[in-house]
């Protein structure tokens, strides 16, 4: 058996999806299609939210911290995808495999986090409206921000820490990105130590947000029960009906790729392999259609500056 210490100089091969390594090309077309689709959505909501000042508000400002997010786990994603896919160039660094997983991970706790803040700004939309204002700050909404870029951080380091200290058996890799639990499979070492912290983070980002996100609906529906005006109702739900869809969009693909990793033993790895990647670009790329349909201060500001136009 081939033993790899776990230094600098250790280098991983990505094979991409195995099975259809003769279809990498073609596959390359709509991951290439979501992401001129991700950086033009994401991109031009922060350029409205950032140019606006009427948009400088609590829940665009949450908005623009969530395309961030989108972006960084997209850019940390996809350029190696299409490399692997376009010019089959496999080989990454261990260091760098590191620091990939790092900022994918790393981007979709923040996300987590950032989908739980918005869900507190829509119960105060909701709940307590005539103080809107007053709780939802910007100094608040930006020490919120940091905390969920502190939860990212502080739960993903461990993560590339970890396995710095394992001594590697193989160093080909069955998948398009270093996934954490694909890189742990690669050690030849006791690998105990990650598989359980692994699950905690599962447990805790997935778990508590979504108990989190929960408590606020609960909330928003109790209060929105209490209205006798029909309008009022509407115009409540209306009001969480974005940050509904992108909770769905979000945890439904994690939580369906997750499932079929763990009981779907009849499903094939390239299936697996596909669902890991959809369900990190899937959120990136609805997201901003989503909140360009149903905020209308968006569409407002997208037909505004369409009208301006060439001078």
């Amino acid at each position: 058996m081939l033993i790899f210490n776990h230094s600098s100089f250790l280098t991983f091969t990505l094979m991409g999806i195995p099975g259809l390594e003769s279809q990498h090309l073609w596959l390359s077309l709509p991951f290439f299609s979501m992401f001129l689709v991700i950086l033009i959505g994401n991109g031009a909501i922060l350029f409205l939210v950032a140019t606006e000042r009427t948009l400088h508000t609590p829940v665009y400002l949450l908005l623009a911290l969530l395309m961030v997010a989108d972006l960084i786990s997209t850019l940390a994603l996809l350029p190696k995808l299409l490399c692997i896919f376009w010019f089959n160039y496999r080989d990454i660094a261990s260091n760098a495999c590191f620091i990939q997983m790092f900022f994918i991970h790393g981007a979709s706790v923040v996300r987590s986090a950032i989908l739980v803040v918005m869900a507190f700004d829509r119960f105060v939309a909701v709940c307590k409206p005539l103080h809107y204002n007053t709780i939802l700050s910007h100094s608040f909404v930006g020490r919120l921000g940091l905390m969920a870029l502190a939860k990212g951080v502080i739960l993903i380091l461990p993560m590339p820490l970890l396995l710095q200290r394992l001594t590697f058996c193989h160093v080909v890799i069955p998948h398009t990105y270093c996934d954490h639990m694909a890189v742990v499979k690669m050690a030849c070492d006791h690998t105990r130590p990650n598989l359980i912290y692994g699950l905690f983070v599962i447990l805790l980002v997935v778990g508590l947000d979504l108990l989190l996100i929960g408590f606020s609906y609960g909330f928003i529906l109790q209060a929105v029960v209490r209205l006798n005006s029909r309008d009022a109702t509407c115009k409540a739900l209306n009001t969480c009906s974005a940050h509904l869809f992108v909770i769905l969009v979000t945890y439904v693909p994690a939580l369906f790729s997750s499932l079929t990793h763990r009981f779907g033993v009849n499903i094939p790895p390239q299936a697996h392999i596909l669902l890991a990647n959809l369900y990190l670009l899937l959120p990136s790329m609805l997201n901003p259609i989503i909140y360009g349909i149903k905020m209308k201060e968006i569409q407002d500001k997208v037909a505004k500056c369409l009208s301006r136009g060439p001078t």
